[in-house]
């Protein structure tokens, strides 16, 4: 190292003691055309700075904003060009991430960063999300006990997604697995950028043509990505387009564990483009099991009322067959040899075949008693064969009594 120390006594002017040991000189373009240079060969070519965005203004297209950490600052400029591709555009006060490489204008020694892309922070997401749900709740906008039921079988829905995506893939497929009758209706909608007016134009076109297309249901639907792609799915006027549809709504946006404004408002919310195909369709080949199963049991069932009614004929034709009058009269003869049967065993002539006897006075009437019976009494005594006429002589009860 080399030290050089000027001391007036030389009688040397300092500057020129500069210029004579060989310092280095510049013109104020030189210096900033080296100073970009060294900035440009000591910073990545792309890197990512993470701030808080203040005072952002669009200025004959272009973004400026200055982005702070709170101990210093740094411009952020967006190109109109690049402005128009990017998902979000940040607010006074929003946590955001840039993605950019530095700018350096040589001609007035000004520095920025060039972004190439802006993403809001999580923090930013949630704030939006909460505000809108708020509002939207405290106008009863998401209600669940106002949700819409799903049909039971659509043969009508409408897929609004971006047109070509693995998201629209996945869900055809799995719509021709599950239920191939279906007709389904692909709407293309963007879903990245500043498109909200653009989705909420076709669910408002959408639920003007109802009368004609008559839809069953509408699938609002985005493929997987960060939470931070998903803010178009809070915004404030799309909630408001999808609320007020008149069918049933079903999103689909995501994963599983992201949930948007537009997932509170619809009538139901699926994981993924896939469930919501899954939750609105049945099943092919669970319907052809049951019905099945149904027609099994409706086979069973007329077999059962077939019996039933056999045996209730069977007990119709046994009534009918009771009071027919040749069965009439058959029961009527049974019933009187069985009387006769009846009167036979109990006649007093059987007793007397059997060697009793019957006495009675002479006018017919039958003594059950000695005590019916007086001395000089003429009785009838019948046998089997014939009776025999007899005087009382003396009357004795059995008893010891006379």
């Amino acid at each position: 190292m080399s030290l050089l120390v000027l001391s007036a006594s030389t009688g040397v002017s300092p500057i020129a003691a500069l210029i004579d040991n060989a310092i280095p000189s510049y013109s104020v373009k030189e210096l900033n055309k080296a100073v970009g240079s060294l900035l440009e060969r000591g910073f990545a070519p792309r890197f990512l700075v993470q701030g808080s965005a203040s005072r952002p203004q669009i200025k004959k297209g272009h973004l400026w904003v200055n982005l702070t950490d709170g101990e210093a600052t740094i411009t952020v400029v967006c190109w109109a060009s690049r402005l128009n591709q990017l998902d979000y555009v940040p607010a006074d006060g929003d946590g955001i991430t840039v993605i950019g490489k530095l700018n350096f204008w040589a001609a007035r020694a000004s520095l920025a960063v060039q972004a190439i892309d802006i993403r809001p922070s999580l923090s930013t997401v949630d704030r939006r999300f909460e505000a809108v749900k708020a509002l939207l709740s405290s106008e009863g906008l998401i209600d669940p006990a106002a949700r819409k039921s799903l049909p039971l079988i659509p043969t009508r829905i409408a897929l609004l997604t971006s047109v070509p995506s693995s998201a629209l893939a996945d869900m055809l497929r799995t719509a021709s697995e599950r239920w191939p009758l279906a007709e389904l209706l692909v709407v293309p909608i963007p879903v990245q950028g500043a498109v909200a007016q653009q989705i909420s134009a076709v669910l408002e076109q959408l639920n003007k043509a109802q009368p004609q297309l008559k839809l069953d249901a509408l699938v609002l639907a985005r493929g997987g990505g960060s939470r931070e792609d998903l803010m178009v799915f809070d915004d404030e006027q799309v909630c408001r387009a999808i609320a007020a549809i008149c069918f049933p709504v079903v999103t689909g946006l995501g994963h599983e564990d992201d949930l948007t404004v537009a997932d509170l408002v619809a009538d139901h919310r699926a994981a993924t483009p896939t469930a919501a195909i899954v939750s609105l369709f049945p099943s092919r080949v669970t319907a052809l099991q049951t019905v099945r199963q149904q027609r099994l049991q409706l086979v069973q069932q007329q077999q059962w009322r077939f019996r039933r009614e056999q045996e209730r004929l069977k007990q119709k034709q046994l009534q009918l067959q009771s009071v027919h009058p040749e069965t009439v009269l058959q029961r009527t003869r049974h019933q009187l040899r069985q009387r006769q049967q009846l009167l036979t065993a109990l006649s007093p002539d059987r007793w007397l075949s059997r060697g009793f006897a019957r006495v009675m006075q002479v006018d017919g009437t039958v003594l059950e008693s000695v005590k019916e019976a007086r001395p000089s009494d003429n009785l009838e005594i019948h046998l089997r064969d014939g009776q025999i006429g007899v005087t009382v002589q003396t009357v004795q009860n059995t008893l010891g009594h006379t």
